[in-house]
């Protein structure tokens, strides 16, 4: 029976979106999620749904612990798992408030533990991430977004960083040479988790700001993607009320 787990970003973890919404706390061998996970229903899909910063938004891209946010879904029994993330685009014809559903990604993270596999006690395990989101997942949301008027880009390539910290002048362009498309800091370590644990993972993306490299306009602040982010999340809500009932199409 298909679950579909809902990792959302800040302000995109709303358990309104659920019916028959109850919550369940759990630990994990790897310590506690980030938040709660609140298991409900979007129109006959069951949904268990985790807020990736904790409900406060408490936890720095560094502080999330993805390992345990990825084994409570699993543990629960998610089948497939759709994510939503703010970004930067690095691309001028990605605007502000577009989505981009994601089909790659660089990961420029630096200290964080992408696998569950910390030795091969137990034998090697080399995960393969050629295509690191599932394009079934993929394509359901793209045609729901576009069938509900979102200017929604098919695929683009997400460069993750450590953050918290914005990227510098000299990153930024350097990430568009290495043909990224987007910046986050959380998706990378996400997607490798999950392809891990053999559950199919997508994410969309939603574009707030143009990072630092164009140079014709202020760089990225905090204030300025809260502001395009509040503007439209209700839209990204939207696209995951419509999108998930989809999952189990054929």
């Amino acid at each position: 029976m298909i679950q579909v787990g809902i990792i959302g970003g800040s302000g995109l973890d709303d358990p309104n979106i659920l019916q028959q919404a109850e919550e369940v706390t759990l630990t994990t061998p790897f310590g506690a999620p980030s938040s709660p996970i609140t298991r409900g229903v979007i129109d006959g899909q069951r949904v268990l749904l985790l807020a990736r910063h904790g409900r406060r938004h408490q936890y720095s891209p560094s502080q999330v612990n993805y390992r345990a946010n990825i084994h409570a879904l699993k543990e629960l029994g998610a089948t497939h798992i759709v994510a939503t993330t703010a970004c930067g685009s690095l691309r001028e014809e990605i605007d502000r408030g577009h989505f981009v559903i994601l089909d790659q990604f660089i990961d420029f993270t630096r200290k964080r533990t992408n696998t569950f596999h910390e030795d091969f006690s137990g034998g090697a395990v080399h995960t393969g991430m050629a295509t690191p989101f599932d394009a079934h997942l993929r394509k359901v949301l793209y045609e729901t977004s576009m069938t509900h008027g979102n200017h929604t880009h098919e695929k683009g390539t997400v460069v993750t960083i450590e953050g918290p910290r914005f990227s510098t002048r000299a990153e930024s362009r350097m990430f568009r040479a290495w043909g990224a498309d987007v910046i986050n800091m959380s998706v990378a370590t996400e997607a490798a988790l999950a392809n891990e644990a053999g559950i199919p993972y997508a994410a969309v993306a939603m574009s707030t700001d143009y990072d630092c490299w164009k140079e014709d306009e202020a760089p990225v602040s905090w204030e300025e993607i809260l502001e395009v982010f509040h503007k439209n999340t209700d839209r990204v809500k939207g696209l995951l009320t419509k999108a998930v009932p989809r999952i189990g199409e054929a």
